[in-house]
């Protein structure tokens, strides 16, 4: 019961209205290019064919055909196509080159530079869905590994920043819980879907099931392997329960159906074994700053 009470706290201290708020924000994306059809080379992609008729039409208040004589405050963001003249320097973070053969690279580049437009750009434009999603799974995962190694290690607890401070929280469970139902607003809101507790209850109430789950594999592989030994496995669970649910997510959000049993096991075994590779690397890295 404290476990539980102590989920619950957790999760009162997320807030899915700035999530709302984030996703919905306006956004302007301008398009340079030399002639009618690397326009059209352009919008295809950033708007593919398979989209909704309503989609569609909320893009046209999104992407714009731009000129020379465009001003760059008027856009988020500016994309050219390759061989048409840059309308301002790469370096301002406001302008990419779009690449007709490698259409994946200007998504690639404007998320590496511009993250803080990643969710309002996978919620209006399809090609950045995918990698904005995995991009959120990866997180994550990432900051419950390092969660579960550092609550076992005191030292390392204030070098290392995640989005609460660790002191809040009475037990692992609560906070690797509420960081996955905060990685569930997330994805949603990259997916273009409804978030809230109320509108997203079925997936938050599996997170929340499925959090005991978890808690009691990491209890046996701590207590079964001696002085200390577990600590690599219950991270690499921690990382594994995370990108499961993740990915089951992206699917329902995608498609209408999550994860069956067999998949879901099938996908745990094999985060898990990566799961050790990254807590293995957390860990050294840890001990190196501790050391310094």
């Amino acid at each position: 019961m404290n476990v539980y009470q102590n989920i619950k706290e957790a999760i009162s201290s997320l807030n899915p209205q700035e999530m709302r708020d984030h996703a919905e924000r306006p956004l302007r994306l301008l398009l340079y290019a030399g002639d009618e059809r690397e326009y059209r080379q352009m919008e295809d992609f950033l708007a593919p064919a398979k989209i909704s008729a309503d989609k569609r039409a909320e893009l046209s208040n999104v992407i714009y055909r731009a000129s020379a004589s465009t001003s760059a405050t008027n856009g988020d963001l500016e994309i050219y196509f390759e061989a048409a003249p840059a309308p301002r320097p790469p370096s301002s973070g406001k302008t990419f080159a779009f690449h007709p053969s490698q259409p994946d690279r200007t998504v690639d580049e404007v998320l590496k530079h511009r993250p803080e437009l990643a969710i309002p750009l996978a919620r209006y434009i399809y090609p950045f869905r995918q990698p904005v999603v995995e991009r959120i799974i990866r997180k994550i995962s990432k900051e419950n590994t390092l969660f579960a190694l550092a609550t076992a290690l005191p030292d390392i607890v204030p070098l290392i920043s995640l989005p609460w401070a660790i002191t809040e929280f009475a037990s692992d469970t609560a906070f690797l819980t509420a960081n996955q139902i905060r990685m569930a607003f997330f994805i949603a809101a990259a997916s273009d879907r409804v978030i809230g507790y109320r509108e997203q209850r079925g997936e938050i109430g599996s997170i929340f099931l499925g959090a005991f789950g978890w808690r009691a594999i990491a209890r046996e592989l701590v207590g079964k392997i001696p002085l200390g030994g577990g600590l690599i496995p219950k991270a690499a669970i921690a990382y594994a329960g995370t990108r499961v649910v993740g990915m089951s997510l992206e699917r329902y959000y995608r498609v209408g159906y999550g994860y069956t049993r067999q998949e879901r096991r099938e996908a745990y075994e094999v985060a898990l074994e990566r799961g050790k590779t990254i807590a293995t690397s957390l860990l050294s890295g840890l001990k190196q700053r501790t050391s310094s």
